[in-house]
């Protein structure tokens, strides 16, 4: 089942209109669970960081042992493309994806040779949601895993039914997502996106422990708040920090920035440094890539 609407795919060298059927029932991914993927975004006309996505998931592929087909520049070239197609101020989710098609019968990697991999797009239709339109999180008894335990260094489909166990426990709760610790017992991020805290003015992050996928739209908020003159600092977070915080905020590819109203009994507004971060981000894609 899709998430958006207005669906276009691109398979097979070509685009095709709808959600393109692209998996077989022997394919490696379709039965142990060999895909990776990323998402950026269109919004206003900008792609921000498109490239840093293409190249990102040829490198989530090489870390599941699947050889990476297409170059980055070329999969700019072929997103672009496809999103000509979409009405002036349309926002979409840009999804390029690989899996493997052929493999071992068993558990073990699959073959790394081209035509062993298969190749999509998938373009869809996703409102970005307002700047006010804030979450809840709580805690989970769910953790993230360690490189040791699962394929941490990709974004691979195999990893997102434990995020999706984090969030069916957090909304059962009345929450709409969880606030995740690593195996020590210390924050890593959301169950969907990165997660920023400022308490004092003073922003802090969890340090990449290799535990979570430390994205590229976190990169971007780091370097534009330091730019901005705000003191970032990537260290050890735990529970007790956010329940102290002033602001917390969510940055993931789908909404760039969203505010965190509660954790668990902990309130927040919305502050002065959740806002700003967006501000700057919006400020750095107007000069990013244009459709």
């Amino acid at each position: 089942m899709a998430a958006g609407t207005g669906i276009r795919t691109y398979y097979n060298g070509t685009w095709h209109e709808g959600d393109v059927r692209v998996l077989g029932a022997s394919d490696h991914a379709m039965w142990q669970g060999s895909s990776v993927f990323d998402g950026a975004r269109l919004f206003d006309g900008l792609t921000p960081d498109l490239a840093k996505h293409c190249a990102r998931v040829n490198r989530s592929a090489e870390s599941m042992w699947i050889k990476p087909t297409v170059a980055p520049e070329e999969m700019v070239e072929i997103a672009l493309e496809g999103l000509r197609a979409y009405p002036k101020g349309a926002a979409v989710y840009i999804r390029p994806m690989y899996w493997a098609t052929d493999g071992d019968e068993t558990v073990l990697v699959p073959k790394h040779t081209e035509d062993a991999t298969g190749f999509a797009i998938a373009l869809e239709e996703i409102p970005m949601a307002p700047a006010e339109a804030a979450t809840t999180l709580c805690k989970t008894s769910f953790r993230r895993p360690v490189l040791a335990d699962a394929v941490c260094n990709a974004k691979a489909g195999a990893l997102y039914p434990n995020n999706g166990r984090m969030l069916r426990e957090a909304r059962a709760r009345g929450f709409a997502n969880a606030l995740v610790t690593d195996a020590m017992g210390n924050v890593a991020e959301s169950a969907t996106a990165n997660v920023f805290m400022v308490r004092d003015g003073e922003v802090f992050t969890p340090i990449a422990n290799g535990t979570f996928l430390s994205g590229i739209t976190r990169a971007r908020h780091i370097e534009n708040l330091r730019e901005d003159g705000f003191t970032v600092t990537e260290t050890v977070l735990s529970y007790a920090d956010f329940e102290a915080a002033d602001e917390v905020f969510l940055s993931g590819n789908l909404n760039k920035v969203t505010p965190v109203s509660a954790f668990e009994d902990r309130q927040y507004q919305i502050g002065p440094v959740t806002k700003r971060a967006r501000e700057l981000y919006w400020d750095w894609a107007q000069g990013d890539l244009k459709v």
